[in-house]
């Protein structure tokens, strides 16, 4: 059984006028910590650290 979807028969909680790009209750708030400002090598380690954090998890496990 073929299904076709148009846009006209579903609003899905969109405005009832098209795309809306109202502002935000909340907007975004100053990040005091980002990885995407760590530099490579910092990004590097931080990602190694977190690998083996998660990698000794699995070895406890399988004890």
């Amino acid at each position: 059984m073929a299904h076709t979807h148009t846009h006209e028969d579903h609003h899905h909680g969109h405005a009832p006028h098209g795309h809306s790009h109202a502002p935000h209750a909340h907007p975004a708030q100053a990040a005091y910590w980002s990885i995407l400002r760590m530099p490579v090598p910092g990004r590097l380690l931080a990602a190694l650290a977190v690998s083996a954090c998660l990698w000794a998890v699995v070895w406890l496990a399988m004890r």
